[in-house]
């Protein structure tokens, strides 16, 4: 048996944190193949759950052909679209597992409603996904999402530490999100001093990373805080590699965030939005903690449109330090399958 995952929308977060789902299905149908974006195949590349890991084309008609030839016995679609929808359906795919209250859900066989939908803001992101398994009776007791590094990747980002001169132990501070119209008003100094600090008191190398349009402000944090950049210099996988080989990693709420709980890494994610939801993004992984922003946003404030993130500038570096510090401390947790996953202790603010 073979059962198809439709993972098409959303960020490198939103695929990532459906790896649980496809775990599950593989121990249910056997073979597992996942469709993805060409942007996001890098997250599921090397999964050992998936035999093989499909993208989208610009043709609908060669999609449904190609799902059609397959013969799976099941599909489920975690980020539903018409088009995502509609796919499964015309590929005469038996069980079809989407989302409900949708125009296109009548595509589905079985309809599950997302509790985020129905007033539910603190179930775990990674939950509400395995809630699509759960339809198919699926065993959904291994929540962990999967960031497999591969040893191109390693060797590849070996030899970019050694000509940027790094060497481990380093701290990696992942200081942007994936809201690229907002780069020219992030704060820059804040950042630059969080990175500072963060070397002082690891006594280490910190290494900036970032995506390529990340890389004028991955550069000036560096500048600012005594560190080295990457931004802007590794691929996603690299990335991994990266995040594998730290110390720890410090994140912004983002799909870096989560890869770096994935491979297995220290990491301290920083909520400092109002929009922020901590307990549905937490990094999920054997050492993780989340620190919440203390600034009191005004409601209007929405990250997209923000004029000042106020909420970033007020990070205070040395209470990052401190929650950084107490992870470390900490000793490794498993990862359950439970509604109440140990998955990142929340560090509260300063009295």
């Amino acid at each position: 048996m073979s059962a198809l995952v439709m993972c098409t929308g959303g960020g490198i977060g939103d695929v990532l944190l459906a790896t649980p789902v496809m775990r599950a299905l593989r121990a249910r149908y056997g073979e597992v193949v996942a469709l993805t974006t060409p942007a996001h195949r890098e997250v599921l590349a090397h999964d050992p759950d998936l035999a093989d890991v499909w993208t989208t084309s610009a043709s609908f008609a060669d999609d449904i052909a190609r799902t059609a030839a397959r013969r799976f016995e099941a599909a489920v679609v975690t980020w539903a679209s018409l088009r995502s929808a509609a796919l499964p359906f015309m590929a005469r795919i038996p069980a079809r597992v989407g989302q409900a209250r949708r125009l296109y859900s009548h595509f589905f066989t079985r309809r599950v409603v997302v509790r985020s939908e129905i007033g539910d803001r603190t179930t775990h992101w990674t939950q509400i996904l395995l809630d699509f398994a759960r339809a198919l009776e699926c065993d959904v007791s291994d929540a962990r999402p999967v960031f497999c590094v591969d040893d191109e990747a390693r060797a590849s980002l070996s030899r970019t530490l050694e000509t940027m001169g790094v060497a481990p132990p380093y701290v990696v501070l992942h200081p942007t999100r994936g809201i690229s119209a907002v780069r020219e008003r992030w704060p820059i100094n804040t950042l630059g001093a969080l990175a500072r600090e963060l070397g002082r008191a690891a006594g280490t190398t910190v290494v900036v990373s970032g995506s390529a349009g990340d890389r004028v402000i991955g550069e000036r944090v560096a500048a600012l805080g005594g560190a080295v950049s990457l931004a802007g210099r590794t691929s996603l996988r690299e990335f991994a590699a990266l995040a594998a080989g730290a110390r720890a990693v410090v994140a912004m709420d983002s799909g870096p965030m989560h890869v770096a709980a994935a491979v297995g890494a220290p990491t301290l994610g920083l909520f400092a939005l109002r929009s922020d939801e901590p307990s549905r993004w937490a990094p999920l992984g054997p050492r993780t903690a989340v620190l919440r922003g203390t600034y009191d946003c005004p409601p209007s404030h929405r990250k997209e449109t923000c004029p000042n993130f106020a909420c970033v500038e007020a990070l205070d570096p040395l209470r990052v330090v401190t929650a950084l510090e107490a992870l470390l401390a900490r000793e490794p947790e498993r990862v359950s399958g439970s509604s109440t996953i140990p998955a990142a202790r929340s560090v509260p603010p300063p009295a």
